[in-house]
């Protein structure tokens, strides 16, 4: 517990009117009803590394908890959405959920991909010389652009009512896992009197994978001249190349998060953790008793379900 992480990890996610919780044997959803009940979803789970052995080294392990956060992520959200629209007696189907997620995911690509790639090259006219993935000015500059994007992004969503409840509960999220790793009671009591932010937060993820993938690119590209080519194909070449290195980048990414939520007063995890702590402040919001009631429902499962693995 003093080093920032017990010996059952536990991490969550916030969705609409609730919250997803995940240890290493159990999932549970927990989510407000539209007639203010909360309905809970839990079952086991079993990680791939649980299954194989070899994924919980370094160089593995990281990619793998990266896709099985994505997966349960979407689990969960289409699940919460399921709730949400309950009391309009619609349904959403698979096709929908996936048609969503598709058209998210090239958004994505496009805006905080391509776009940063494609400005890059562009910002060598301003400078009065070419800029290419050859020239670590380029990354630096690709690296910034990114984060103004991101932050904006951030920024503008959390403008929505709904999206800002969203940061409402992730934040009852990061309450209810601090009073737990604490080794407090898990009541909304103790909960309350924590913060909102958590130094193994997906958002310092996102922030510290910036500051290794310039890093890496930086190494990467010049050994291979002829990738960094300019033109319009080479660069959706280069942000696909980009994108296949994100295996790398989130196992060292991964393994530095791993270690300043180990040791989150160490000088160096501060310095590392500090953009991701400091970017929460705007993805993480103050939630009231109900949603903190919500989060803790869904950890008190998994921490129930982790009990019943044991006898």
């Amino acid at each position: 517990m003093k080093s920032g992480e017990p010996s059952l990890p536990v991490g969550g996610q916030a969705v609409l009117e609730g919250v997803m919780m995940r240890s290493p044997q159990a999932l549970a959803i927990a989510v407000r009803r539209p007639d203010g009940t909360v309905l809970l979803k839990d079952e086991p789970y079993t990680s791939l590394a649980a299954r194989y052995s070899l994924l919980k080294r370094p160089i593995f392990r990281g990619p793998v908890v990266l896709v099985e956060a994505l997966v349960t992520g979407i689990r969960a959200l289409s699940f919460s959405a399921q709730v949400a629209v309950e009391e309009e007696e619609t349904s959403l189907g698979w096709g929908s959920i996936a048609l969503t997620m598709a058209g998210a995911f090239l958004l994505a690509f496009l805006l905080f991909g391509f776009l940063p790639h494609y400005l890059s090259g562009l910002a060598g006219y301003l400078l009065g010389r070419p800029l290419t993935p050859a020239d670590f000015l380029f990354h630096v500059i690709d690296g910034i652009i990114k984060l103004i994007f991101i932050l904006a992004y951030i920024w503008g969503i959390s403008r929505f009512r709904e999206i800002h409840r969203v940061f409402e509960y992730h934040g009852a999220e990061h309450k209810s896992i601090c009073a737990y790793e604490a080794g407090e009671p898990l009541t909304v009591e103790n909960a309350r009197r924590h913060g909102t932010c958590h130094p193994r937060c997906g958002t310092s993820f996102l922030l510290v994978v910036l500051l290794v993938s310039l890093l890496i690119f930086t190494i990467f590209f010049p050994m291979f001249p002829p990738l960094t080519k300019p033109g319009i194909l080479n660069n959706l070449i280069q942000v696909l190349i980009k994108v296949g290195l994100m295996f790398p980048i989130a196992a060292i990414s991964y393994e530095i998060i791993r270690w300043g939520g180990r040791y989150p007063h160490h000088p160096l995890a501060r310095v590392l953790l500090w953009p991701g702590l400091a970017t929460q402040r705007i993805t993480t919001q103050e939630p009231d008793d109900s949603q903190l009631e919500v989060a803790l429902e869904a950890l008190k499962a998994v921490l129930a379900r982790e009990e019943e693995a044991k006898a």
